[in-house]
């Protein structure tokens, strides 16, 4: 019996790890213009994808992942106008006479099905085009609805529940990043070695570590300009035995004391201290680091940046969101706060 579950959980996986993350992004970027315009979403759907949609306008209006300001979105699946219309008029216009008494030009209208060919969501859809809302579908793979909306979320499966799990954690991340986008904080993500720091290779003595010396005024200028600055650096002589934890903790207390001197400070600094062949998901160029970053300081990639001095840095911002500026001998980490500063 437990190989039948964990096999339904397998597949489960395989369906959300195939959802296409350019929809989603998309998506949330629309999204994000139509509360930026003061105009709201509206959700509505019918049976599990009722709760569903209830369930992320309630992420919007309240909070997802931190506290911040009540986005606008509602959900059309209150059982009063749901079976007053229904009973006077019929079961497909629940939805359109909703969305002809709340919608406005601007808002977003999405509606959640399975089968994506729910004929009162299909209806609404069509008022909310007259009315010129944006019509966003999210359904499995087949219908009409994907076919005629502005924006579609496509589930790539044919089994119902998996359809309803994928629109859910889909749903999750179009609203975490609609939260970021909104109300995130700006950050620029830093390497050590070689771009605030000559690189003494596997440095086992905090004497040895020096920062370059235009390094701390030109932190506190991010500072200053509202920035995070959130140090993320692979240190794999933790792994390698070429030093311990407890002096890579001296190392940057000796550099956070340093910048300090010129006032300047760095947020938070993240550390992978695996050896690349440990097979980690924190070693640049993978994001590990970045993604616990981002949950701790509620961090808008968008407008956020990366200073590094390699491809896998480089690479690393990329895959965050984030511009990504590489630095060298010639370019320095100066030059590169100034490029961010003067955009």
């Amino acid at each position: 019996m437990k190989d039948l579950i964990a096999a339904e959980f397998k597949e489960s996986a395989h369906v959300i790890e195939s959802i296409d993350p350019d929809m989603v992004v998309k998506i949330a970027d629309v999204l994000t213009d139509v509360v930026k315009n003061g105009n709201k979403i509206i959700f509505m759907g019918n049976g599990g994808s009722s709760a569903d949609a209830q369930h992320i306008a309630a992420e919007f209006t309240g909070k997802y992942l931190f506290d911040r300001p009540p986005m606008p979105a509602i959900s059309l699946s209150a059982i009063a106008p749901m079976s007053a219309i229904g009973n006077d008029y019929s079961f497909d216009l629940v939805f359109k006479r909703q969305v002809l008494a709340h919608a406005k030009k601007g808002d977003a209208v999405v509606g959640l099905s399975t089968s994506g060919n729910s004929k009162n969501v299909i209806e609404a859809f069509n008022a909310a085009k007259d009315i010129g809302a944006i019509t966003i579908s999210w359904t499995g793979p087949h219908g009409r609805m994907k076919e005629i909306a502005d924006h579609a979320l496509t589930i790539p499966s044919n089994a119902t529940p998996r359809i309803q799990e994928g629109y859910l954690v889909a749903g999750h991340a179009i609203c975490g990043l609609v939260e970021r986008n909104m109300f995130g904080r700006k950050a620029v993500f830093i390497d050590r070695d070689d771009t605030v720091a000559k690189d003494v290779p596997y440095c086992d003595d905090p004497s040895k570590f020096v920062v370059f010396d235009y390094v701390p005024e030109s932190i506190k200028r991010l500072n200053d300009s509202g920035y995070l600055v959130i140090m993320v650096t692979n240190q794999s002589g933790v792994a390698r035995k070429k030093f311990s934890e407890e002096t890579l903790s001296k190392i940057h207390e000796k550099m956070e004391r340093d910048i300090a001197k010129k006032k300047g400070k760095i947020d938070d600094i993240f550390i992978c201290t695996h050896h690349p062949d440990d097979g980690c998901d924190c070693r640049k160029p993978d994001i590990g680091m970045g993604m616990a970053a981002i949950s701790k300081h509620k961090i808008n990639t968008k407008q956020s940046f990366m200073i590094g001095n390699s491809d896998a840095d480089m690479e690393f911002g990329k895959r965050i969101g984030c511009e990504s500026i590489k630095v060298n001998e010639k370019f320095t980490f100066k030059d590169a706060v100034d490029k961010i500063l003067n955009a």
